[in-house]
């Protein structure tokens, strides 16, 4: 079945998945097979530029579905042509991207979301892209009611909804928020894929054309509104740091850049719920002792010669072509169902009270448990932001996950994607 006539009246679908022949998009099309069907309360499609190869990817879904897979319904769409990115707005409440690197194939479908007023989401770690949507597209969205959910994934949804929840149990426990607030990785498995490290490139390679890049990324509240306050220094973990309240030492975590910026903007959008001067942070614990610094040295080692090796072209060329996952490449299925990860939060206020809590997943962090957020943050909006057809509880415009969901969300991910969130003290 090939949907080709869009209602601009009355949209067909809840959710279309933008996408579905990517690595990540055969997993998210699965997981939803999985969770919802195709006769239950969330009506859905699969969309792409290739209908043999979404043809493909609906015929594995009859483990799942079995002989209902062919009901499927398929539509066909170019990401670079905006006439059908626009015909897919046309019939859906939501659309859910995974075509990646979004900083090259992202803007059409951002631009016809905002523009239509179809609400959106995707996973994208892409800063300096999402800046450049908020620049071209939020007033769009604001007038024509599109909400535009960036970082549905790993990053930065347990970032993000990890602090939302730590800030909540410390409003419950001390009457106010807490000022401070540090994640760490504690444990994790997983693999990497070709389209994560793309983005990664792709960035690499606009920092490199683009000095004054290098200073908008290194702005914490780079992705805050206008007007947002915020001055408080930010200490980025960038080097080996011991942290004093689990007793271990620290690396860099990769993924810090994509979600402190989230962090804030958060909460510069929720009126500053968590204080004018609010302090964020994350890092990797490596353990104590010698074993900790030598397993924290190596790994900030490792991140830099990555990070120098993307940056010189004749190295960043032998890394694309021997040695780096190609698009489409990632985790198998194995690595996926076997990995987990571990997140602590520790959380201080002025008055110098601690709370501790955690976020913990099972699945690949990157795919297995992303695709599961994803589809969670993607169905919750379609599902729990329409109220008798209509939109309801927020306005047009480009939110994070933290400020466009709410409890439900969370309540979601504890019973639909194997997350779990938990006060520790």
């Amino acid at each position: 079945m090939t949907a080709t006539s869009p209602d601009a009246t009355t949209p067909h679908f809840d959710l279309i998945v933008f996408g579905a022949t990517s690595f990540v998009g055969q997993i998210l099309t699965r997981y939803l097979a999985e969770t919802y069907g195709l006769n239950g309360e969330l009506k859905w499609a699969i969309a792409g530029r290739s209908e043999s190869k979404l043809q493909t990817v609906r015929g594995s879904l009859v483990p799942a579905l079995g002989d209902d897979a062919r009901h499927l319904p398929i539509l066909l769409a170019d990401a670079s042509r905006d006439d059908q990115v626009r015909a897919l707005c046309e019939q859906t409440r939501v659309i859910v991207s995974t075509v990646g690197p979004y900083a090259l194939y992202g803007e059409p479908l951002v631009r016809a979301c905002a523009e239509s007023g179809t609400d959106y989401c995707d996973l994208t770690g892409e800063p300096q892209w999402i800046k450049r949507m908020l620049e071209k597209y939020e007033t769009a969205a604001k007038a024509s009611g599109a909400r535009i959910v960036h970082c549905c994934g790993f990053d930065s949804v347990p970032s993000d909804m990890g602090v939302y929840f730590l800030q909540a149990e410390a409003q419950k426990r001390f009457g106010h928020h807490a000022s401070q607030v540090h994640m760490r990785l504690k444990a994790g498995k997983g693999g990497i894929s070709g389209g994560t490290i793309a983005s990664m490139l792709e960035l690499t390679k606009e920092v490199m054309a683009n000095p004054a890049l290098r200073k908008e990324l290194a702005n914490p509240y780079s992705l805050c509104p206008a007007g947002h306050g915020f001055s408080q220094r930010q200490n980025t973990m960038s080097g080996i740091e011991k942290d004093t309240d689990l007793l271990s030492y620290t690396a860099p975590f990769i993924m810090a850049a994509i979600n402190t910026r989230i962090v804030h903007r958060t909460n510069a959008l929720r009126n500053h719920a968590y204080g004018s001067h609010f302090c964020y942070n994350e890092a990797v614990l490596t353990g104590s002792g010698a074993k900790g610094w030598i397993g924290a040295a190596l790994m900030t080692g490792g991140i830099g010669a990555f990070l120098l090796g993307a940056a010189l072209k004749p190295s960043r060329w032998l890394l694309e072509k021997y040695v780096l996952p190609k698009p489409g490449e990632g985790p198998s299925p194995k690595q996926q169902q076997e990995g987990f990860f571990d997140i602590r939060f520790i959380g201080r206020s002025d008055d110098g009270q601690t709370l501790i809590t955690c976020v913990k997943g099972k699945g690949d962090p990157g795919y297995g448990s992303t695709a599961k957020v994803l589809g969670q943050a993607a169905s919750g909006l379609a599902l729990d932001y329409y109220r008798d057809g209509k939109k309801c509880d927020r306005e047009g415009g480009f939110w994070t996950p933290a400020s466009m969901f709410d409890e439900r969300f969370i309540r979601r991910l504890q019973e639909k994607a194997d997350l779990s969130f938990e006060v520790l003290n």
